[in-house]
């Protein structure tokens, strides 16, 4: 299973959950402090709230939810093969999770990630191991 994530800054996540509740028709799949997930059946949809006082109405990142980490490791080689920057993230703890993923910008600079999750974590987190292209390591949790 694929589907597309958006992850929106929000001014106040309480709100935030409770309209997309009602927009969606479904409860929130994960609620901790500063931020919700909802795993949408219909469009099929990840949609992400990350609390950001000021910074709501936003876009944070977008990105593709995969089933494994394979899938994740062929659209790194995929994505490579196609010339587009790209930095990995493997094993980190982001979003309250412990995932796999890479990272491409868009033309104008939007963030893309394709992602697979391995567990939940009690933590937001903050990304262990990211290697771009050109063997820079660094890292934030969807620092959009």
């Amino acid at each position: 299973m694929s589907r597309v994530q958006l992850a929106l800054n929000v001014d106040d996540l309480d709100e935030a959950v409770a309209f997309y509740t009602k927009l969606f028709g479904v409860e929130a799949a994960k609620c901790k402090p500063g931020y919700a997930n909802f795993a949408v059946a219909e469009p099929p949809l990840k949609l992400v709230l990350i609390e950001n006082p000021g910074g709501g109405g936003s876009l944070n990142h977008l990105g593709v939810e995969v089933d494994s980490s394979e899938k994740v490791h062929s659209e790194i080689a995929r994505l490579s093969d196609e010339g587009l920057f790209t930095a990995e993230e493997i094993g980190t703890t982001c979003c309250f999770a412990t995932q796999d993923k890479v990272w491409v910008s868009g033309p104008a600079n939007e963030r893309w990630e394709i992602y697979t999750v391995l567990a939940d974590s009690e933590t937001f987190g903050t990304s262990s191991t990211v290697l771009a292209e050109d063997g820079v390591q660094g890292g934030t949790c969807c620092a959009g």
